[in-house]
């Protein structure tokens, strides 16, 4: 689409053949329109379009059309009257489902130009759009903590969430809110019996499957009533747990310490993983790991790995120290392997013993939480 304000001889340089050109009534624009093969011309303001004119155009192909509107409203207009066809994609389309998260979606619709997204249903109809506009006043994730109260062990974007309620067992942490929560903490040795409770408290009905899993919870967490921070009340819900469950304790515990045993086939990858917390305190930042076996060999077959890979977490973390618990289940005793400078000092200091070769045998401890823990943070306070 071409606007011909200037002379003839200078729109001969800027008229193509096949295009649309919007012009006046003079007389001279029109014959240059139609000899260069536009493929329509239409001539603004309720211009008189002369006999010869027409009769050219009919020669050459090209259509005549009158406006009484002036050039720039007719050339709006015709802008505005295009097809949505000519601008529309069928393919490699960007959109979202109703059940994706807000969060998810900011960091896509700020990496494209659109404004402005379609939203499908799961059968991929068209439901609704969703612009940056509607991101303004858009609510967070709504979070509720459990068995943890310590930003560094929270998910990734809690900074931008919404914290309901924390429920936990552990010492207080570095969680901050914006507003008061619902905050319950008790001594006990696991979460699962602190849930457990508010079951019964509520007087909601605890299916068997669930009771499975808190009831696994609870003996996990304090191998099987052999840890320090075991308590009666410990006991009692993971008795009545097994109750509802079906499962006998002693043996359901045994066959659940020997598949958690296994780690055949196992990479120090997910052997450091399966149970890694990192903590602060007095600005020194430290991660602890830990599994438990019934095997001791196959223990101690895992600390050639371990060893090395936690330098590489150590590093990539920033963290001053890492510690990895390998708890002997059946003689309640913990090998304690060790990275960072001040981690000698500080294990020998705390439990009077000897570090060699990066690892230190500790009698009777099982516990992260009541044993290592505030062992550590004494030697840094």
């Amino acid at each position: 689409m071409l606007i011909a304000a200037a002379k003839p001889d200078m729109m001969e340089y800027y008229i193509s053949r096949g295009d649309l050109v919007i012009l006046g009534n003079r007389y001279e624009s029109q014959l240059c329109a139609i000899e260069m093969d536009a493929a329509c011309i239409i001539v603004c303001e309720g211009a008189a379009v002369s006999m010869t004119i027409k009769k050219l155009a009919q020669e050459h192909g090209c259509t005549v059309m009158t406006t009484p509107y002036d050039t720039f409203t007719a050339a709006r207009l015709v802008n505005q009257s295009m097809p949505i066809s000519y601008f529309m994609k069928t393919a490699a389309l960007i959109t979202f489902v109703k059940d994706d998260y807000i969060h998810d979606l900011k960091a896509v619709m700020a990496s494209k130009r659109h404004r402005d997204f379609p939203i499908l249903d799961k059968n991929g109809r068209y439901r609704g759009m969703i612009s940056r506009r509607n991101l303004l006043g858009a609510k967070g994730k709504r979070i509720i903590l459990v068995d943890h109260n310590e930003r560094s062990q929270a998910v990734e974007g809690m900074e931008s969430a919404e914290i309901l309620e924390i429920i936990d067992h552990h010492r207080l942490g570095t969680v901050e809110t914006i507003a008061p929560v619902f905050f319950r903490n008790q001594p006990v040795g696991c979460t699962a019996t602190i849930v457990y409770q508010m079951y019964q408290e509520n007087r909601v009905e605890i299916e068997p499957w669930v009771a499975g899993l808190l009831c696994s919870a609870i003996i996990s967490d304090t191998l099987l009533f052999r840890s320090p921070t075991c308590t009666d009340v410990d006991k009692r819900a993971a008795l009545h747990l097994a109750e509802i469950a079906g499962v006998e304790v002693e043996t359901y515990a045994s066959a659940m310490f020997a598949a958690g045993s296994n780690l055949k086939g196992k990479t120090d990858v997910e052997i450091f993983y399966q149970d890694f917390k990192k903590f602060n305190d007095s600005n020194i930042n430290f991660g602890v790991g830990q599994i438990s076996s019934m095997n001791k060999e196959e223990l101690s077959a895992c600390k050639g790995k371990l060893l090395p890979y936690m330098e590489e977490v150590r590093t990539s973390y920033g963290l001053d120290m890492v510690f990895f618990m390998m708890t002997d289940i059946i003689n309640e005793s913990t090998e304690l392997l060790m990275v960072g400078e001040m981690c000698k000092e500080v294990i020998e200091n705390a439990f009077e013993t000897t570090v060699e070769s990066s690892s230190a045998e500790l009698p009777g401890v099982v516990s992260r939480k009541k044993q290592l823990i505030p062992a550590i943070l004494g030697q840094l306070s």
